[in-house]
């Protein structure tokens, strides 16, 4: 783990390295003290905004409203049901529609720390940029970044950025000890020619994620689940017992992202490119088997022939290594009151898995390719191409009224013309708004990733392929109507309110099972699934007291296949001034977070995958946090005690069945800019 002394040192060598000392201004001034450069100076410029034919960026961020909270310390900042660790496995804790076709890897629980190719933030500042932000807590979890860049001609830019996420291990350990580890560096680059026809981004990012996976708590004899407090409870955190020894997951990834557009007209008539290059690798270790007395295997589940495991009694050694190239190639265009994108894209993928060969025991063993064995019985689909074309196109009129028709549509798979019904996928959304209320309907269609379709492993085994390499799950289909309501409301003091509600119908559903293996619910109509969900958020300002409060209702999320708690809740109060003659922006506040009762999902480290579960209960619980928060001229500071509340109705919770959260710590956080 980077100590507090060494980030400190590290920082101070970025500051002699920018040529500037963190107790240098942070603004350039000339010599009548007049601010040139700063943060209304800069401004990010996104792929999204550009693939709009747009360039004039938005603003830096500077606000302090999020920077206390942990939820936006990550990449995606949806509620998350994950390890109890930061930076550990997680999943979305609320529905969410899937835009996804074709070829898919299927691995994605450590998602959260990463960030795609077109979602990465380009700087147009007319003097360099450069920004860190650096998290602590007293529980060993981290988050460090480092980011510089700089314009070097009025039209081209370069930058560079270097992001760490890391938390220690807080159970069955009293020492410090790292649980889990990621590394991202990124280095992009922004061209736009003289007279703004052309458009050029590009980006490369690597990440290098490393978990050591406990298993969760392995209860003693005394120790009970109902028990929330005392030596009977599962909150002795450092004093618990895991299955694991540990378990060693990897995730790397590469990521090449090239974005190129040229106005052939005026603005209604552009053409562009996109070029997108993956590597996904995904590894998992375990030298040492956890084993009853009996001999029988413990934690994972005791399926196998021998000895509870289909290859090596041992150990387990599975890796999988997804590839994948995207060409993009589309037209586009936007006037006062018209908006359209058409485009068709190409997908080549290329799967290959390794694992440890049959009847062969202990760690250390060359690998084998899976489908090459003698002894296997399912070979993994080892390249795919596809063809997807889509669109978007919407009318606006000025702020009354607006129409938006978007989707996708896979025609062509290895060879195969697929055809809407028969196996075709498809996403396909309608938008109408007028005023503060809109509605959505939404209707997709699509297959199960490779890692539903295809495991082969020593814990875990399943082909959902026939002879001819292709799926026997059919397609997932969804239908969704959601209505929304946003507006300020003229009332005494500023007010906001947000509503919604969707209603979701859902169709041969792919999950997890109790067995951590992959199964579908029945395709039928009358066997749908069905979840109604409610969302509000109201805002109100009174002063320099601000209230931001919102809540998320869903029925339907306990049944089969499916987790999702009933409430969750968010709650934010603060109060905000400036003080010190204006020189120092100051917040105070406090927010709780309230999840109801729910059957979590189990995670299984091996296959990466969430799975549904029946024999725990994660009880509903409540975390609130103390915040001070301070934006002295480019510098933000906060601190903060996290898990307020511990011990007043229990000792700790649950993120996970047998996965506990952080017990009560401190955390303080530093952001820094500089624009010289």
């Amino acid at each position: 783990m980077l100590s507090f002394k060494t980030a400190t040192r590290w920082l101070w060598l970025l500051a002699l390295l920018l040529g500037v000392a963190p107790a240098s201004h942070a603004q350039i001034v000339d010599d009548s003290t007049k601010v040139l450069y700063g943060p209304k100076t800069t401004r990010v410029i996104y792929e999204a905004e550009v693939r709009r034919d747009s360039v004039g960026g938005v603003p830096i961020d500077t606000s302090l409203t999020r920077w206390p909270q942990a939820r936006f310390w990550a990449h995606d900042t949806t509620f998350q049901q994950d390890l109890g660790v930061l930076g550990s496995a997680s999943r979305p804790l609320l529905y969410q529609p899937n835009y996804q076709l074709g070829t898919r890897f299927g691995r994605n629980a450590f998602d959260r720390n990463t960030r795609a190719g077109s979602e990465v933030p380009y700087y147009d500042s007319r003097s360099p940029y450069s920004f860190f932000r650096y998290i602590q807590g007293s529980n060993g979890e981290q988050v460090f970044e480092i980011n510089y860049s700089r314009s070097l001609k009025k039209n081209f830019s370069v930058g560079i950025d270097y992001e760490r996420i890391a938390g220690n291990q807080i159970l069955a350990v009293n020492t410090q000890q790292w649980q889990v580890e990621h590394n991202n560096f990124t280095i992009y680059s922004r061209f736009q020619t003289e007279d703004g026809r052309y458009h050029l981004l590009a980006n490369y990012s690597a990440s290098r994620q490393r978990t050591r996976e406990l298993g969760g708590i392995w209860p003693t004899d005394n120790e009970q689940v109902s028990e929330l407090k005392g030596e009977n409870s599962l909150f002795k955190y450092d004093r618990e017992r895991v299955y694991l020894a540990p378990g060693i997951n990897i995730d790397d990834r590469d990521q090449v992202h090239l974005f190129q557009s040229y106005r052939l007209l005026q603005k209604g008539f552009t053409a562009y490119h996109v070029l997108d290059l993956r590597r996904q690798y995904n590894g998992y270790t375990d030298n040492a088997l956890p084993r009853a007395a009996s001999d029988a295997l413990l934690f994972y589940p005791n399926a196998g022939p021998l000895r509870g495991t289909y290859r090596n009694t041992v150990a387990t050694d599975d890796r999988a290594t997804y590839r994948q190239i995207e060409n993009t190639f589309g037209l586009l265009g936007r006037t006062e009151r018209i908006e359209y994108n058409v485009y068709g894209r190409y997908r080549n993928a290329w799967l290959a898995q390794l694992t440890t060969p049959v009847a062969r025991s202990g760690p250390g063993l060359r690998l084998v390719t899976v489908g090459r064995a003698p002894a296997d019985t399912a070979v993994a689909p080892h390249y795919s191409g596809q063809l997807f074309v889509g669109g978007t196109a919407s009318f606006n009129y000025r702020s009354i009224y607006a129409v938006e028709v978007a989707g996708e549509y896979l025609p062509y798979d290895n060879g195969r013309v697929r055809v809407i019904g028969a196996g075709g996928e498809y996403w396909l959304r309608g938008r109408i708004r007028t005023g503060p209320l809109a509605a959505e309907l939404l209707l997709n269609s699509y297959a199960p990733t490779l890692t539903q379709q295809v495991f082969i492993g020593n814990n875990y085994q399943w082909s959902n392929l026939n002879d001819d390499w292709q799926a026997t799950f059919a397609n997932t289909t969804t239908q969704q109507l959601s209505v929304h309501f946003k507006r300020a409301l003229p009332l005494l003091a500023e007010h906001s309110l947000e509503l919604s509600g969707s209603a979701v119908r859902i169709s041969g559903l792919v999950f997890y099972n109790q067995n951590g293996v992959p199964e579908q619910l029945s395709t039928n109509i009358a066997d749908s699934k069905a979840l109604f969900i409610a969302f509000a958020r109201h805002r109100v300002r009174l002063g320099n007291v601000f209230f931001d409060n919102q809540g998320t209702y869903t029925q339907g999320g306990d049944g089969a296949g499916l987790r999702i708690p009933a409430l969750v809740t968010e709650s934010r109060v603060y109060y905000q001034r400036r003080i010190f003659g204006h020189a120092l922006f100051a917040q105070v506040g406090a927010d709780l977070y309230y999840q109801s009762r729910f059957r979590g999902y189990g995670y299984a480290p091996s296959t990466q995958q969430f799975y549904v579960q029946n024999d725990f209960t994660i009880g509903g619980y409540a975390v609130a946090n103390a915040f001070v928060a301070a934006d002295i001229s480019s510098a933000s500071i906060f601190l903060k005690v996290a898990y307020l509340n511990q011990g007043l109705y229990s000792d700790g919770y649950f993120t996970t069945p047998y996965y506990t959260g952080y017990p009560r710590r401190f955390q303080f956080g530093v952001r820094w800019r500089f624009f010289d």
